[in-house]
């Protein structure tokens, strides 16, 4: 090959690349990574799997069964903060040996994980005090994870339950470090005290980085979807609150989402609903009405979603009778009637 010839290969494959790079910085990137994400579960939150593996509740075929039921997404609730080793929060290994396995199985089956961290209870009591482990382990998770393919997701914090202007500080601080070795990773940022969609005007994301996907969760009217949780203060005593879809019910949906969806289109920014779900002890009829009614009202918006959750509370799989809760099931993913 003559020597211009070379540089002219060179030239076009320098520009490919930069295309490229420059695809994952585009709002067309992040709301892409959004679709896909499409319908997901959130997975392994109280799952004996972390302290022992061999003790794991969440087995390989269950991942098959949440692709094959019509799930895309698992989104991992990992609390790494008790595997910290020294003073320096060196993770326990056998941490990422799980998490290893866990994203494994995902990608084997063709879902995307979200590899979200979630200490929100640490970081409320002292979000403060927490925040140099928070960081020291967000800089191993990201280096660990490197190099990983796209298809898998940060979620910087799970319902970050502090006064704004702290948030902002610190998940500024912890995007700066995954960015340093993730620089095309799509990141999911959440709002906070809950991830309240009331709270999204109070969230600052870098301007020039479009390869964000923002989180919200949705438990409203929280006297219904809470109503005899025993973690709920003021909603542990609560029963036979029931939703019925009335006119008033859903307008309170669409409101909320509707605000939701104008920030949205004003910042240009992806939504994905991280978390819904009414707990068990509402009656089924209200919560099968209450789920679908949610989750449709998300797609119809074209935000991605994650139900919680598969196993422990609120499940749309029973583990220990190896079934799937039906009803609630098929309120996530409708039966298509035919022709």
């Amino acid at each position: 090959m003559k020597k211009s010839g070379l540089i002219l290969v060179i030239l076009i494959l320098v520009s490919h690349f930069k295309i490229n790079a420059q695809n994952y910085n585009t709002n067309e990137y992040a709301f892409s990574q959004n679709e896909k994400l499409g319908r997901g579960v959130n997975i392994i939150g109280y799952d004996p799997i972390w302290n022992d593996f061999s003790k794991g509740r969440m087995k390989e075929k269950h991942f098959k069964l949440i692709k094959e039921a019509g799930f895309s997404n698992v989104r991992v609730k990992i609390s790494p903060f008790r595997f910290s080793m020294d003073d320096a929060y060196t993770i326990d290994p056998k941490f990422f040996s799980t998490l290893d396995w866990i994203i494994k199985e995902a990608l084997k089956n063709n879902l995307i994980p979200i590899v979200d961290f979630h200490e929100h209870g640490a970081m409320e009591k002292d979000p403060i005090g927490t925040k140099p482990m928070f960081l020291a382990m967000w800089k191993q998770i990201a280096e660990h994870c490197k190099d990983l393919p796209n298809e898998v997701l940060f979620e910087i914090a799970n319902e970050p339950n502090m006064k704004p202007e702290l948030w902002n500080e610190i998940h500024h601080e912890a995007y700066k470090i995954i960015r340093s070795s993730n620089p095309n990773r799509t990141l999911i940022i959440g709002t906070i005290y809950g991830n309240q969609i009331n709270y999204l005007k109070d969230l600052e994301l870098p301007e020039n980085d479009r390869n964000i996907i923002v989180a919200i969760h949705y438990y409203s009217p929280i006297q219904f979807t809470h109503q005899g949780a025993p973690w709920s203060t003021k909603n542990k005593d609560l029963s036979g609150i029931t939703w019925t879809n009335t006119e008033k019910e859903e307008q309170d949906v669409n409101r909320d989402f509707d605000v939701a969806q104008n920030w949205s289109k004003e910042h240009n920014r992806p939504l994905t609903l991280g978390e819904f779900g009414a707990y068990e002890k509402a009656d089924m009829a209200s919560r099968v009405r209450w789920t679908n009614y949610v989750a449709r009202q998300a797609e119809a918006r074209n935000w991605s979603w994650s139900y919680w959750q598969f196993d422990s509370d609120f499940i749309v799989y029973d583990i220990d009778k190896d079934q799937w809760n039906t009803p609630i099931k098929e309120a996530l993913l409708p039966i298509e009637k035919k022709n």
